[in-house]
């Protein structure tokens, strides 16, 4: 099965999304909890969900995922802006109880100056406080392609943050094509050698969402500009080996490319027709 979806928007709810995506021959979508530059989330509205919740039962849906805003910093140098990202993400993460068993991703962070180790341990200072024995969302920690002070570029950035974290059954990995790519993994050359990477450092039972994205830079650029699927560095035939990879079956994809629902539908379909059932 090939879960693929994109990226909507939540300003109508989830009833809309869950249409919106199913016209596009999405069976997943992911959306921002709140506008990706910060501010108050939309009240939810429990009739909205409920119906909701009915329709991914009715579509055999299994996932949904909810992406923290883009000023989430959990390791900022300013202490206000450590305060807003562990506020936003506690309430995020209470607002992900009225959709259980889904996925909330997000950004590490920026160290700004302080050092990895430090935005590191700051990291994890933030998801010890917020992670709790009873709730049922899957926190995924998102690639990074390494630009300026950028916490998450190297796997081993990410495997030390889950090894501090006291309640890290609770964490996964979102592995973004465009933002590993351009971070140095050779996914166009050395697929297999990457994923085995990832296996040894983090281990590939951590992955539970692929963000793809094809890029507008090189290889080991550090850019992380997203390009249309088959348009940049990467290819369309590296997104071929992604979804056909026996590694990554039932590993949900979500689309980032720069595009309206007309392009999302041209990709999932151009993925579609592309995936092997196996």
């Amino acid at each position: 099965m090939l879960y693929i979806g994109c990226h909507l928007s939540a300003s109508k709810g989830y009833m809309h999304m869950g249409k919106e995506a199913d016209g596009i021959g999405a069976n997943t979508f992911q959306f921002f909890t709140r506008n990706p530059r910060g501010g108050s989330a939309k009240a939810i509205d429990e009739e909205d969900v409920k119906a909701f919740l009915e329709f991914m039962k009715e579509k055999n849906w299994k996932y949904i995922l909810a992406h923290a805003p883009y000023t989430l910093n959990a390791c900022s140098a300013k202490e206000e802006t450590r305060d807003f990202a562990l506020r936003t993400m506690k309430d995020d993460l209470a607002r992900m109880e009225y959709t259980p068993n889904q996925l909330y991703n997000f950004h590490p962070g920026s160290h700004v100056g302080q050092g990895t180790e430090t935005g590191i341990e700051l990291i994890i200072n933030q998801l010890n406080e917020c992670l709790t024995p009873d709730m049922t969302t899957t926190v995924l920690l998102e690639t990074m392609s390494g630009k300026g002070s950028e916490v998450g570029g190297r796997f081993e950035e990410l495997r030390a943050i889950i090894d501090g974290v006291k309640l890290n059954e609770k964490l996964g990995v979102c592995l973004d094509t465009c933002h590993i790519y351009d971070g140095g993994y050779d996914i166009v050359n050395d697929l297999d050698g990457v994923l085995d990477e990832f296996d040894r450092v983090i281990g590939l039972d951590r992955l539970r969402a692929i963000h793809m994205n094809d890029s507008k830079n090189p290889f080991e650029s550090h850019k992380d500009r997203h390009e249309k699927i088959g348009e940049g560095s990467i290819g369309f035939d590296t997104m071929v080996k992604i979804i056909n990879h026996p590694k990554l079956q039932g590993i949900p994809v979500f689309l980032e490319t720069p595009n309206e629902l007309d392009g999302y539908a041209k990709e999932i379909k151009m993925l579609r027709d592309a995936y092997k059932e196996q």
